[in-house]
């Protein structure tokens, strides 16, 4: 029963700010492009989802390692949809890459699109791979960051697998640091069952940017290597802390 209300509270509050999104979109437009306005009624509608149920804890560490005022290329670890509701705790102006099937989604696709994010045909790996890299560059002139799912698909598991090098060539070409942010808990928000998990706890972790300088002085297969490795174990950390 309570699953059942907390669907309608949550498809009631897309239809809202599927609304006032696109009136900020058009109102807004002509003097924000880096689209501020846009991206923080996201994040109002995000934050709306994790904070109402008054049993789901949250946990936070390093939220001080970013800069708000400075781009990144934000590394991820996937695990399911949540993963895109809970990084707008953090507060910075990003845009995210996503697989186009995605924004064929009802609702969820047009406040992707609305929000400027970047779809991509995961069948054409150049195109798709030249489309990141040129829209990514675009956004980080405006001071935005880009967040991408390094492992390019969500862990089957709950481990965080081989990371593609697609995020770590972006962050070269766009000349910025790479923030890596490791998640637990987005996996467990939804049962097998469709019913939500009242008891979940979500945990977000924040660590040390590679620096632009960094970034480029390394290859891309030995930065995806090495934040691979410190996400992993990032990871490990917080499940052993319960």
């Amino acid at each position: 029963m309570l699953s059942a209300i907390f669907y309608i509270y949550i498809l009631v509050e897309l239809t809202l700010f599927f609304l006032l999104s696109c009136v900020a979109l058009v109102v807004c437009f002509p003097f924000d492009k880096p689209r501020r306005v846009v991206h923080e009624l996201s994040r109002a509608i995000c934050l709306c989802f994790w904070l109402v149920p008054p049993t789901w804890r949250r946990s936070f560490k390093g939220f001080e390692n970013a800069d708000k005022k400075t781009p990144y290329v934000i590394a991820i670890n996937h695990n399911s949809m949540a993963d895109i509701l809970a990084l707008y705790f953090l507060r910075m102006n990003f845009r995210w890459v996503s697989k186009r099937e995605v924004f064929r989604m009802p609702y969820i696709g047009p406040l992707l699109s609305i929000h400027g994010d970047i779809a991509i045909d995961r069948g054409r790996g150049a195109e798709s791979m030249k489309k990141v890299i040129d829209d990514g560059k675009l956004w980080v002139s405006r001071g935005v960051s880009i967040a991408i799912f390094p492992e390019g698909t969500r862990s089957k598991n709950g481990e965080i697998h081989r990371f593609k090098q697609g995020a770590f060539v972006l962050a070269k070409e766009a000349g910025v640091a790479i923030l890596p942010v490791v998640m637990d808990g987005t996996r467990d928000v939804l049962k097998k069952n469709w019913m939500f998990n009242w008891r979940n706890h979500l945990k977000i972790s924040v660590l040390k940017p590679l620096s632009a300088e960094e970034v480029a002085a390394t290859d891309a297969g030995e930065l995806a290597v090495k934040v691979q490795q410190m996400m992993t174990e990032e990871l490990a950390r917080i499940r052993a802390e319960r």
